[in-house]
């Protein structure tokens, strides 16, 4: 995992390669290492300022101002180091004067630093100003000693306070001024380096030398200095990862496959539909098309809202793979989805499927049906395969598997993926999302692949109307919102009730994992709210499914909501993907606060399905102005699956867009924020194409490819993968 550091080492001779332990000593390498992560130069070298503060302007000691921040040129007069009272630790103190006033400077655990601040000594110090016990102090101010015998002018003291000073990411055991001083080391010795953006593309952009802009990042002498740098260096990122994905795009396109194109199969397929496909859907489906019938394998994205008519596409898909005898496999992360996804195949086949031996493959069936299935899937008598994770397994082997299907790409990696496209021969690959992205991720994440959009619905689907249930603010809502799913189950309709947790005694959540709420906030449970359900809906039958049921317990639930004999099931987010009830209209979702955007908005597609309108509450004990309660009234207020992933990524600010968790935490590129530095994203990209298709292996420009290799490090390339 990245640590907030980025290794843009160029070759193995170069000083960033070398060990810490090399250049500022064991000591301090290890308390880098054990801190942050890195122990090469180029690790500590990455790990960039967060921010730069301001010494102020010169003030004299009788005029300073309380809880603001000067700088001052003044002389020790008295230093003192006191233990603590009542506990460990030392308090150093030193009393400055300027001649016109006293000022106390206070450092804790520190006494080191009356070795340099002893009586006589004169500097130049910058703090925020406090006061205790009637007395103004700074405490730990930032500061630069003279020799005996400098003598230090008004204007050599107003450029020292003038002079940005970094404030980097810091940790309890080592502070920001520790890591300004250790960096400040490599800075000193910094060497040219072989910078990884060639000179055309620095020249065309007006970027600084990879040395230039590290130096002014970490030691600029004024505000400029480090706008052009981390602007240089911002685009540095988004070039190496544009290169990167357009390299792996070229490289799977330099493969060989076999051309697949549409005949009979697909025909009568067509000729059978009872309705119209949506123009999306002709207009990807012809994109599709083009792709397969290409002697090399196609890898295309195909996003779009729940319920837009992804399914059909790819079905259309699999019957050109398996026109000439080859075979289609389609995965799915879990098995009620794998479920959903073979019963809706097998119907919308109809007369087809008889021929074409659909079979389902997960994890708990029962040995001799796996048996079976193994067989069919290997004779090549099942042309298209339904399964989950137990695809994957080296005891299936497939006869000659010309189409992967990967559904709900986010659930899988990049190694899964690959591992399934390898029991075949450069098998076309078509991934699916009901996730829409917006283009700048899609340029991040997905550019190695070839991106389609169905952003219109089949006609038939009814607007969901959604409102947020706000239990801080209105806590006499709770029994209306029964009340409500009561009178939509008097229609003869049925409902969902979303927990974020299977039981109260454990933290077995199968929602996001978000990290802006106080741990001490509420969640209901499954097991909690399948009674308060009952009882509150006296007469109806209400059940529950959840991921610690077996495959079979939840299939067998599933198939008993989907025939209308459960009116309310109480569900985890197990239900989030591909469960296709068209007679549910209600989806209530308790804890909505704990839910990320784009799963509020996947949960809520599950209803509205069969031409009923479709009614979504989500209940929030979230108070207004929070980040939690914004993001529930996003959802609320837009069905637009695309204006709510471009909020949902400006809400999440910070968040992880290479990593597996897309809600907060740190991310995984540094100073790239795909929601603001879409330009930046998009001049990189329009850089590197040109690069890669004269060079697609680089062997013209060695440092850019030493430095995307080891940019991309084995886990990144997992995460670029993932949605």
């Amino acid at each position: 995992m990245l640590t907030g550091s980025v290794n843009i080492v160029s070759d193995s001779a170069d000083f960033r390669d070398l060990p810490l332990t090399q250049v500022v000593g064991d000591k301090t390498a290890k308390a880098m290492t054990k801190a942050f992560g890195f122990d090469t130069v180029g690790g500590l070298l990455g790990h960039y300022p967060r921010r730069y503060a301001e010494r102020g302007e010169l003030t004299a000691l009788d005029s300073l101002p309380l809880n603001e921040a000067v700088t001052i040129v003044a002389e020790v007069v008295r230093v003192n180091n006191r233990p603590m009272n009542g506990r460990k630790g030392s308090i150093l103190e030193v009393v400055l004067t300027d001649g016109t006033g006293r000022l106390s400077l206070t450092f804790f655990n520190q006494a080191w630093r009356a070795r340099e601040l002893r009586t006589g000594a004169r500097g130049i110090f910058a703090g925020k100003v406090g006061e205790f016990r009637g007395t103004r102090q700074l405490t730990h101010p930032d500061y630069e000693l003279f020799d005996d015998d400098d003598t230090v002018s008004d204007e050599v003291a107003a450029l020292w306070a003038s002079t940005p000073i970094p404030i980097y990411p810091a940790t309890s055991t080592v502070a920001s001024w520790q890591i300004a001083k250790t960096v400040g080391i490599l800075v000193d010795i910094l060497p040219e380096l072989d910078d990884p953006v060639p000179e055309s593309v620095r020249a065309e952009h007006g970027l600084l030398s990879l040395r230039e802009a590290l130096t002014s990042i970490h030691r600029p002498k004024a505000h400029d200095e480090w706008r052009a740098a981390r602007e240089t260096l911002r685009f540095h990122e988004a070039f190496l990862v544009q290169v990167a994905l357009l390299r792996d795009r070229s490289r799977a396109k330099a493969a060989v496959s076999i051309p697949r194109t549409p005949a009979a199969l697909r025909a009568q397929f067509d000729a059978n539909l009872p309705f119209e496909l949506t123009d999306d859907q002709v207009e990807v489906g012809r994109e599709i098309d083009t792709d397969m019938a290409h002697a090399h394998p196609m890898n295309r994205l195909v996003q779009g809202e729940v319920g837009s008519g992804k399914t059909l596409v790819a079905i259309r898909a699999m019957l050109t793979a398996i026109e000439d005898g080859g075979q289609a496999a389609l995965i799915a992360p879990t098995e009620v989805l794998a479920s959903q996804h073979a019963r809706s195949i097998m119907a919308t086949l109809g007369e087809l499927a008889p021929e074409l031996n659909p079979v389902l493959l997960v994890g708990s069936l029962p040995a001799a049906e796996k048996k079976r299935v193994n067989l069919a899937i290997a004779s090549g008598s099942a042309r298209i395969v339904i399964g989950t994770h137990a695809l994957l397994s080296a005891s299936v082997q497939f006869n000659d598997l010309a189409l992967v299907v990967v559904d709900e790409q986010h659930r899988f990696g990049v190694e899964q993926r690959d591992t399934l496209r390898q029991k075949g021969t450069s098998p076309h690959t078509l991934v699916l999302t009901a996730t829409p992205i917006p283009r700048t991720v899609a340029m991040t994440v997905f550019g190695d692949l070839d991106v389609s959009t169905i952003r219109t619905l089949p006609s038939g689907r009814t607007p969901i109307e959604s409102h947020v249930v706000p239990l801080s603010d209105k806590p006499g809502w709770w029994p209306r919102v029964w009340a409500r799913l009561g009178e939509e189950v008097g229609k003869g309709r049925q409902g969902f009730v979303v927990c974020s947790a299977i039981d109260p005694t454990t933290d077995d959540s199968e929602a996001e994992l978000l990290d802006d709420l106080p741990s001490a906030t509420p969640r209901h449970s499954v097991s909690e709210m399948v009674p308060i359900v009952r009882a509150e809906l006296p007469g109806r039958r209400v059940e529950f499914v959840h991921g610690r049921l077996s495959g079979d317990e939840k299939d067998t639930v599933m198939r008993a909501f989907s025939t209308g004999d459960i009116d309310v099931l109480v569900a985890t987010t197990v239900i989030e993907v591909g469960v296709d009830v068209p007679n549910a209209s209600t989806m209530v979702v308790l804890d909505a606060d704990r839910f990320g955007v784009s799963q509020l908005h996947q949960l809520r597609g599950r209803v509205g399905r069969g031409g009923v309108p479709g009614l979504a509450l989500f209940v929030t004990t979230a108070e207004t102005g929070t980040l939690a309660r914004e993001r529930v009234e996003a959802v609320a207020s837009t069905l637009d699956g695309f204006e709510l992933a471009q909020k949902d990524l400006e809400l999440r600010r910070e968040g992880d867009v290479l990593g597996e968790r897309q809600s907060g935490g740190r991310s995984g590129l540094v100073l790239l924020r795909v929601a603001v530095d879409g330009a930046v994203i998009e001049s990189a990209r329009a850089a590197a194409t040109p690069i890669i298709d004269a060079d697609p292996e680089l062997g013209a420009h060695p440092a850019l490819r030493a430095a995307v290799d080891r940019r991309l490090s084995a886990r990144e390339r997992e995460f670029l993968g993932k949605s």
